[in-house]
């Protein structure tokens, strides 16, 4: 079967996200580049321009906050990290605004965190207020809100990685542009000769990961594993995503003109409903159950709902109609879903047959823990 081209893949994508890290849009003393943030905006003012939808994620606050301060390193206080975050957060902002200005494009600040995305109502809220910004033709500038948030700096979305693969994942077709300093996913250490850049991704595999090789620096959080982690959750969901190197200057002028530039990962075939895509990758599991082989499997490979008698155990203190982590017997997560149960309903019923739930629940519940269709696998 062939493969989607580049060119098709730009023409169907309902929004462009691109995130740039900290390190493409800082210098080596944590203060911004100028110079490439004026060719990142004329590069994205063009395509607004041609009535595409884009939106900007963008790293940089803490490290713009370093620089301004004349700091020799990042913080590790999370007080002196929020504060540094807020002195880079209005210059960032600031820059953007002003390069976006000249481009006759208007710039708007969304500051979010992850609990903003794990709760159901401010999701909502968050996505409508993005649709609504790219039907007035402004540019969407996202980034964590460090300076408020207690966790964020420290349990973090990973340098805006995940931040950006939450963001995508409230479209339908999202292509996801992830700009790093590296030319793309290599085959191992790009640092040596025999490593070799892979331009296509067609479908994931775990064995991707054991080709991160991570970069160590001050400025940034995230690295190449969590790039992969936001790669294969977009193209899980329907998606496409391509890592490139930011450093060189014609990269999203490249991508946009369809050029093989940096690495493709071909989205998966089929269609996740958004309801799924929240509770699935965003939303926050309050428990956990536990399932036997013969559900893992069931589940992971029948296309079947989780019965209470495939239950060994459960944790947590989720209620009825909440996100709950499905463990198979190893421990590791391969779903999550909408309970019918709270825990405690759950700990009675785990291992029985459906024709017992009445006489142990004292009414008629549920045949199912979770049903199929409020279920997302995950691994």
């Amino acid at each position: 079967m062939k493969s989607i081209s580049r060119d098709e893949i730009l023409s169907t994508a309902d929004v462009i996200v691109v995130k740039v890290g900290t390190n493409v849009l800082t210098l080596g003393n944590g203060l911004l580049n100028e110079e490439r943030i004026a060719v990142l905006t004329e590069d994205l003012a063009a395509q607004i321009k041609q009535k595409k939808k884009i939106i900007l994620v963008s790293s940089g606050a803490v490290a713009a906050g370093v620089g301004r301060l004349g700091l020799k390193k990042r913080p590790t206080c999370l007080a002196q990290l929020q504060s540094v975050a807020a002195l880079g957060q209005g210059k960032l902002i600031e820059t953007y605004e002003r390069f976006l200005s000249s481009q006759n494009v208007l710039a708007a600040q969304v500051l979010l965190t992850a609990d903003d995305l794990s709760h159901r109502t401010r999701y909502l809220n968050a996505r409508n207020t993005i649709y609504a910004l790219l039907d007035y033709a402004c540019l969407p500038i996202i980034n964590e809100n460090d300076t408020v948030s207690i966790e964020e700096l420290h349990t973090t979305f990973g340098d805006n990685d995940r931040l950006a693969s939450l963001v995508a994942n409230l479209f339908e077709t999202p292509l996801l542009i992830l700009l790093t300093d590296v030319d793309g996913l290599y085959s191992g250490d790009p640092a040596k000769p025999d490593s070799q850049l892979i331009p296509l991704v067609e479908r994931w595999s775990s064995d991707l990961m054991k080709m991160a090789v991570e970069k160590q620096s001050g400025r940034s959080k995230g690295g190449m594993s969590s790039k992969l982690k936001a790669a294969k959750m977009i193209t899980e969901s329907g998606g496409n995503v391509i890592i490139a190197n930011g450093d060189r200057p014609d990269t999203l002028k490249n991508i946009f003109a369809a050029k093989e530039t940096g690495t493709l990962f071909l989205a998966k075939k089929g269609y996740i409903p958004a309801r799924k895509r929240w509770f699935g990758f965003a939303g926050k599991s309050e428990g956990h159950v536990v399932l036997d082989d013969g559900a893992s499997e069931a589940i992971r490979n029948k296309g079947k709902s989780l019965l209470p008698i495939g239950i060994t155990d459960a944790g947590g203190s989720f209620q009825k109609g909440e996100i709950v982590s499905l463990l198979n017997r190893q421990g590791k997560e391969i779903a999550r879903g909408l309970s019918n149960y709270s825990i405690k309903e759950v700990l009675l019923i785990r291992g029985k047959k459906t024709s017992e739930l009445a006489s142990i629940l004292g009414q008629q519940g549920y045949a199912e823990v979770v049903h199929r269709d409020n279920l997302q696998l995950t691994d």
